[in-house]
């Protein structure tokens, strides 16, 4: 599968374990940076990696920043970008399964290494229940907003 990665300088380090972890898993990444420490603006970032997501060149996307609130803040701005903030693997879970989201936000001054990955893992690992009645719906209902109040990129 192919992921889009993106972080802040805070959720640098957490990004290139997570890079890794999925490039052993067989995915392939593109990273959209940041590509240090230094301080640097999230949406600088979060914002290309997004729209990147948007235009189908990739089938999800992980975002780490110092609490994954930023990140999802500016991702779910996007038209087709359904964003979740998870701090632990039962949540990631229920990000997949109930709400079929398409981009992961993690904080990595919330949660250590071992977690984030294990959160991954458990997303990247679950799928959308749309055959259940209740779970299609929800994720129409969502659809349909998102639909009425945000531009395609074909549209702007």
């Amino acid at each position: 599968m192919k992921i889009v990665v993106a972080s802040d300088h805070a959720g640098f380090s957490l990004k290139e374990e997570v890079k890794k972890f999925l490039e052993d898993g067989g995915h392939e990444i593109l990273d959209f940076g940041t590509h240090n420490t230094n301080p640097s603006h999230l949406s600088d970032y979060i914002y290309p990696a997004a729209l990147s997501l948007s235009e189908g060149k990739a089938e999800r996307g992980i975002f780490i920043d110092g609490v994954g609130y930023g990140s999802a803040l500016i991702a779910n701005k996007i038209y087709g970008v359904y964003a979740a903030v998870c701090q632990d693997p039962f949540c990631a879970k229920l990000a997949r399964s109930h709400s079929n989201t398409n981009a992961l936000c993690i904080g990595a001054k919330i949660i250590g290494s071992a977690i984030a990955l294990e959160t991954i893992n458990t997303w990247m690992n679950t799928d959308f229940l749309g055959d259940i009645e209740k779970y299609k719906i929800r994720v129409d209902k969502v659809t349909k907003i998102s639909e009425k109040h945000l531009k395609k990129l074909s549209e702007i």
